[in-house]
């Protein structure tokens, strides 16, 4: 599978799960933070496509999933990351 493929699949997971991802310029490699009452996926704009998706994969290993699709599951354990025993999503009050 492609590169910007990956990263396509990743970036949908993601906002399943009601994140919102922003692309920013800076020095950091990214990560997930929750500002007012939204959820946001910050990564940065330079990396290359393989950094991108690692900091989004590694956001989705934290979350824990409904039912991510096999295709997402093997990128995230691609880099690393494992898909079991994640932490639940903050919930609001």
């Amino acid at each position: 599978m492609k590169k910007e493929k990956k990263l396509k699949l990743l970036e949908k997971a993601i906002t399943e799960q009601g994140y919102k991802i922003r692309y920013e310029k800076g020095n950091f490699t990214g990560g997930h933070c929750r500002l007012r009452d939204n959820n946001i996926v910050v990564v940065n704009t330079f990396l290359p496509v393989e950094g991108k998706i690692y900091t989004i994969a590694r956001v989705l290993s934290k979350l824990m999933p409904p039912a991510y699709s096999p295709d997402v599951r093997n990128i995230i354990e691609e880099f690393g990351f494992n898909t079991s025993n994640q932490l639940p999503l903050i919930e609001e009050e």
